[in-house]
């Protein structure tokens, strides 16, 4: 089995290359075991709180393997609504349930959930199901594409104000 520690770094000479097809929920998992779409059987040892997104690679001290990321098509919603307002309701009544989410300008995205279909299309907007990548916004206090003076001012700031849920 082949170990797998750390995103890519340029400039590794790699001799093989596999892919990691992940859905949304797995690419949050900084420690797991998983077989590559090869087949390949890979551990994943990240550091904890890593999330992975679509496109990235891992390599190995072990072996010069290159690993990429790919988003798994998965069971998803993607709400649309007539007007840009529609769809920031949308995501404020999703963001008081900690709903994963995917935000763009056009859609809302999350995981099935027939009581939260039922709570939007109430609310006017159009709610397709259909299986496509999932790619939710990783948190303000996540790990991911935040320099280390962005996460220590964010831990800061979580640690000085409760979250109105604790």
């Amino acid at each position: 089995m082949r170990i797998f520690t750390h995103k890519c770094a340029s400039g590794n000479a790699f001799t093989e290359f596999l892919t990691l097809s992940l859905t949304s929920e797995e690419r949050t998992r900084s420690r797991h075991r998983y077989i590559s779409d090869e087949g390949t059987e890979l551990y994943l040892q990240l550091p904890r709180g890593t999330i992975l997104q679509h496109g990235e690679c891992l390599s190995s001290e072990q072996t010069p393997t290159l690993v990429r990321i790919v988003a798994k098509l998965e069971p998803v919603l993607t709400v649309r609504g007539q007007a840009g307002i529609d769809l920031l309701r949308a995501a404020y009544h999703l963001g008081n349930r900690h709903v994963p989410l995917e935000i763009t300008v056009d859609y809302l995205r999350l995981s099935p959930d027939r009581v939260l279909q039922h709570l939007l299309e109430h609310l006017g907007l159009s709610v397709l199901q259909e299986i496509a990548p999932f790619h939710p916004e990783a948190g303000a206090y996540s790990h991911t594409h935040h320099d280390s003076q962005t996460h220590h001012d964010s831990q800061t700031h979580h640690d000085e104000v409760a979250h109105a849920h604790d």
